[in-house]
């Protein structure tokens, strides 16, 4: 049953020296208090970052030509080359591990390249299968993205980025149905995207305007040539890596290229990147679990210490009760119970006052146009850890002082008085 005058008697011994109490009480609040703050800031660091690239495919590579350097089958070393429209049907039709595969094209960049009545801008003209959307998927502000028909049937259309509407529509008209001038041949505007990745392959996505494949390989006679690079995610179950190999093996035996000439494709492995990307956060939190464990155990120890004082202080009081027949499971139970209420508290207003901190420096970052902090908040589940952690140590810290208090006989209080 619960005693209040126990914890009265308690909670009495806790304030009769407030000062050392409060500067006791504060070693834990501080600890619990920058466990929380540490914690709520790395997970808005991580945050921040992986929300630039949530919506890239994080299991693609990208593969590019570059000069051979080993001379092969009469060619020599030094060679230009490119990959072909016909390796990328080879290629999904002899690795299924493959789920999306896409050719990028890349149209050039020149002052006035794109004109809408007196408007114009220099911006990038990229050609794209539609699965390319699927890798790299831009945020639709209007209208829609580049499908099947618009490959198939070579349309002539275009999805524009978000500046690029911005520099040649007014804010009230709407650019869907109408024509842009690109590179001299007119296209009709199907959306406008904006970037949702700060993976930006090519150049920006708001700065450009993206045409069918098919019809930028017709309309600029451009041939079968994959000049800018190749995108290729693989399946669900399956890394990028392990397929990796297996489309530079097939694109070397179709151009006759060295096997083991490695600097004749470049490319780049996001899943690599988002690995060290993971890692790094493991690491970071895993050391602000160090540094706040050690500095939560450096405010238990301090209320071990006051305990001992007080356990010192009290000697008579605990060797007369011993005297009048206490036990000492309620020695114990008294001296851990204030280890325990102490903590408690302390930690309570640590873990308060850390939540607010980070909720007042969320409110100060919401304003800035920087992505590298979002949400930095901590989990229920984990502020239940944080407490359970303390509570754990709080009982710690009365360990040894109730040890000492056990072993106070009356004849000691006696001569101790």
């Amino acid at each position: 049953m619960f005693d209040i005058d126990r914890w009265q008697e308690i909670w009495i011994t806790i304030t009769r020296n407030k000062m050392r109490s409060i500067l006791t009480a504060f070693g834990v609040f501080w600890g619990i208090f920058m466990l929380i703050v540490m914690s709520g800031s790395g997970n808005g660091l991580e945050n921040g970052i992986m929300s630039g690239v949530k919506s890239f495919a994080g299991n693609t590579a990208f593969f590019w030509p570059e000069q051979t350097s080993m001379p092969y089958k009469g060619f020599q070393k030094g060679r230009n080359w490119n990959i072909k429209i016909e390796d990328v049907k080879v290629l999904k039709t002899s690795i299924p591990e493959i789920k999306y595969i896409s050719p990028v094209r890349f149209g050039g960049r020149r002052d006035n390249n794109v004109i809408r009545g007196e408007r114009s801008g220099a911006f990038n003209i990229k050609g794209i299968m539609p699965e390319y959307n699927q890798i790299d998927q831009p945020r639709i502000l209007q209208g829609r993205n580049i499908n099947e028909i618009d490959m198939n049937e070579k349309r002539k259309v275009c999805t524009i980025g978000k500046r690029v509407y911005e520099e040649l529509f007014d804010a009230e008209v709407s650019p869907i149905g109408e024509l842009v001038q690109v590179n001299g041949i007119y296209y009709t505007v199907i959306g406008v995207i904006q970037s949702a990745s700060d993976i930006q392959m090519g150049g920006r996505t708001d700065d450009s305007v993206i045409l069918p494949y098919s019809t930028m390989e017709q309309a600029y006679n451009m041939g079968d040539d994959i000049h800018f690079f190749l995108a290729v995610t693989a399946s669900d179950k399956v890394k990028i890596g392990t397929i990796e190999e297996m489309i530079k093996n097939i694109l070397k035996k179709r151009h006759d290229i060295a096997p083991n000439d490695h600097k004749a494709i470049g490319g780049m492995n996001i899943e690599k990147q988002f690995s060290i990307f993971n890692n790094l956060f493991l690491g970071i939190r895993a050391l602000i679990w160090i540094v706040g464990l050690g500095t939560l155990l450096a405010g238990a120890i301090g209320v071990s210490n006051i305990m001992m004082v007080t356990v010192r202080e009290r000697t008579k009081e605990i060797g007369i009760r011993r005297a009048l027949g206490a036990k000492p499971i309620a020695i114990v139970s008294q001296i851990m119970s204030e280890s325990l209420i102490l903590t408690i508290i302390a930690g309570f207003f640590g873990l308060v006052c850390g939540v607010g901190f980070l909720s007042f420096l969320e409110m100060l970052l919401s304003n800035s146009d920087e992505a590298f902090f979002s949400n930095a908040q901590i989990s229920f589940g984990l502020s239940i850890i944080a407490l359970a952690i303390l509570s754990i140590f709080g009982l710690l810290a009365g360990l040894i002082p109730a040890g000492r208090a056990l072993k106070i006989k009356a004849i000691d209080a006696i001569r101790e008085e």
